[in-house]
């Protein structure tokens, strides 16, 4: 094949970008046709398309690329101090390749030496209870000393999970909905700094720029459970789109797990519809490591010190249901000194807001603590 003057200038990274900018054509598909007529070939001029079943726009993209949005996505994403990690790098994770629509280019930042470790997926209600975030946090914690975590950098659940690996020194990857250069929600730009401050890795498949948008995020979340061995669902309802990467963990082949909870406690049921349907219970981190022994990341050097994020956090909300206090009881039975823990108050005022909740009949008291209604 001779190749034009301006495509000897083309880098293997512009022809994915191409590729992955022929419309209304699945992944699969556009893999079928490089695999068929190679990278380089497919947009040569002389290559006959004719019996390749594609439309006339999707010709046109082939035939006439837009080398210049190309360049500028590229020169964008240099600006973000990002890496274009396309299918063919060496950097693409092979577990990332087995699942049925792989994403034909992402984008890195951060430790690109994570992307060839084991990892595993923590995910997870927003609306996280106090005791479903400490377990996140825990497991993490835990689990960062064997393997790479990785989640969603979503508020809650996700959010536990990246803190707690980083506490203990851990590794941690965030898959994320929107361009690297912004970051959703904005207040977790201290917890992205972090992220990346200390060897972690932030990734994405949509381009510099982009906005979140409901249909962003399950496309990232078969992204979180497709890099992971397994995904770890915390604490999801019935209608959490944590669901929907357990969903793809399944449809990918990888192991799904769940951490039950009260039968009250609405942020469970979902956990608890897993278990039903075949996800292992866990109650501690053996049950996982139980099922990976073979991929422990034993070899890597967790020693580094991490700084604690100790930072109570503050309701947005002033109405009684999402009272701070409220949230620093559980569904099953909470003691009076663990709720000043979760708390940061004086006994006197948790006591005295103890019971202000069991008068609105939110909390009840019972023998060894109190429960949340």
């Amino acid at each position: 094949m001779a190749l034009s003057n301006d495509q000897k200038l083309l880098t293997t990274t512009h022809y994915w970008l191409a590729v992955k900018f022929i419309p209304r054509l699945a992944i699969p598909k556009k893999l079928m046709l490089v695999e068929k007529f190679g990278l380089a070939a497919l947009f040569d001029i002389n290559t006959d398309l004719s019996n390749s079943g594609l439309n006339k726009p999707q010709l046109a993209a082939i035939q006439h690329p837009d080398w210049k949005k190309i360049n500028n996505i590229i020169d964008d994403s240099t600006r973000c101090h990002s890496h274009i990690i396309h299918y063919d790098s060496p950097e693409y994770p092979k577990l990332l390749k087995e699942i049925y629509d792989p994403p034909l280019i992402f984008f890195a930042r951060g430790n690109l030496e994570l992307l060839s470790q084991h990892q595993i997926a923590i995910v997870g209600s927003r609306n996280a209870s106090a005791s479903g975030r400490e377990i996140a946090q825990n497991l993490a914690g835990q689990l960062a000393k064997h393997f790479v975590v990785t989640s969603g950098l979503a508020l809650g659940i996700d959010a536990y999970a990246h803190q707690g690996t980083l506490q203990v020194g851990g590794f941690t990857i965030a898959v994320v909905a929107t361009g690297l250069d912004i970051t959703y929600p904005a207040r977790h730009k201290k917890l992205q700094k972090d992220i990346l401050q200390n060897n972690g890795l932030i990734i994405s498949e949509f381009l510099p720029g982009v906005t979140p948008k409901p249909g962003h995020f399950p496309k990232r979340n078969r992204l979180i459970s497709g890099l992971s061995l397994g995904v770890l669902v915390v604490e999801a309802s019935l209608k959490s789109g944590s669901l929907i990467t357990a969903r793809c963990a399944l449809e990918q082949g990888r192991e799904v797990f769940a951490v039950p909870s009260s039968i009250f406690n609405q942020q469970a049921k979902g956990c608890h519809w897993l278990i039903k349907q075949g996800a292992k219970l866990v109650e501690e981190i053996a049950d996982i490591e139980d099922e990976f022994k073979e991929f422990s990341l034993d070899g890597l050097d967790l020693s580094g010190s991490k700084e604690k994020d100790n930072s109570a956090e503050k309701s947005e909300k002033q109405d009684l249901c999402n009272d701070p206090m409220l949230a620093s009881v559980g569904y099953e039975i909470t003691p009076v000194d663990l709720v000043v823990s979760r708390s940061k108050l004086p006994i006197d005022v948790v006591l005295t807001r103890l019971t202000v909740l069991e008068l609105r009949g939110l909390v009840s008291a019972v023998p060894g603590g109190y429960l949340k209604l």
